[in-house]
């Protein structure tokens, strides 16, 4: 995982997938959102969270919940398009 943030990859996980982020440690300083639960652990690890659909940080695609696959799937697939994001970092 943190290899796609060292080759400036985008990056998508919505509900709990954060936690798999905050283990490669690469959260520190994003701006993220996920499913309520796990937003203080995200906090705890650096990162900026907000209660939003759909969050965007130099190639890096959160959302909540299932119910925000529209807003999700529209910005993962803009993001992937774009390709490699040199503000993408560890």
């Amino acid at each position: 995982m943190k290899d796609f943030f060292i080759q400036n990859k985008p990056v998508a996980a919505i509900c709990h997938g954060p936690q798999l982020l905050i283990n490669a440690e690469v959260v520190n300083g994003k701006n993220m959102t996920s499913v309520n639960s796990i937003s203080k652990d995200l906090i705890n690890a650096g990162a900026h969270w907000v209660d939003r659909e759909v969050v965007v940080d130099n190639g890096l695609v959160t959302s909540r919940t299932p119910k925000d696959l529209p807003a999700f799937n529209t910005k993962m697939v803009e993001e992937f398009k774009e390709g490699k994001h040199s503000g993408q970092s560890v």
